[in-house]
């Protein structure tokens, strides 16, 4: 699948994104009550942030994924690791479908993290998923994420992992 990225429009996509994010399959994000202004107001402050942004995955030029990428010196993870220089935080959501294809979520996740390692000063990509997400934990560890310990965030109990570069290649090539 080759997909492309776009930066997200927050006024113009927030419509799709509220579907995406309130859907029950979306739980983890915790935003299944949020109202269209509450996604608009989430992903313009993401906008506004030097320290982040959301990025819209597509496949064949329609919207089919969400990436968000962040500097966990700054967010998410602020106090709850030691940072290294090049460390770039990560979270993506594919919506819910009635019509799945088989391997498109690792498909995505590939796709996803490729594109954060396309960037040369990305050393090391974070993620903190909930403890309890054991389908993207496979997820991760199939591109090459290794969990290091879990940390208690303010909204939930996550699964701090890492993967880098080196691990990517080796987990895609096998």
């Amino acid at each position: 699948m080759n997909f492309t990225f776009r930066p997200l429009d927050p006024l113009q996509d927030s419509e799709l994104l509220h579907g995406w994010l309130t859907h029950p399959k979306a739980a983890y994000w915790m935003m299944q009550d949020a109202k269209l202004e509450d996604v608009e107001r989430a992903y313009m402050e993401i906008a506004a942030d030097e320290h982040q942004e959301a990025l819209l995955g597509l496949l064949d030029g329609r919207p089919a994924f969400l990436m968000e990428r962040y500097d966990p010196a700054h967010r998410e993870l602020v106090g709850l690791y030691e940072p290294e220089p090049g460390d770039v935080g990560m979270h993506f959501l594919v919506p819910a479908t009635d019509a799945p294809v088989h391997g498109f979520t690792r498909a995505v996740i590939t796709a996803v993290t490729a594109y954060l390692f396309e960037d040369p000063a990305t050393a090391r990509i974070v993620v903190e998923p909930d403890v309890h997400n054991k389908a993207v934990h496979a997820l991760n560890e199939a591109v090459g994420f290794v969990p290091e310990r879990e940390i208690q965030k303010p909204e939930k109990r996550a699964l701090l992992s890492f993967c880098t570069r080196e691990r990517f290649a080796r987990a895609v090539a096998a």
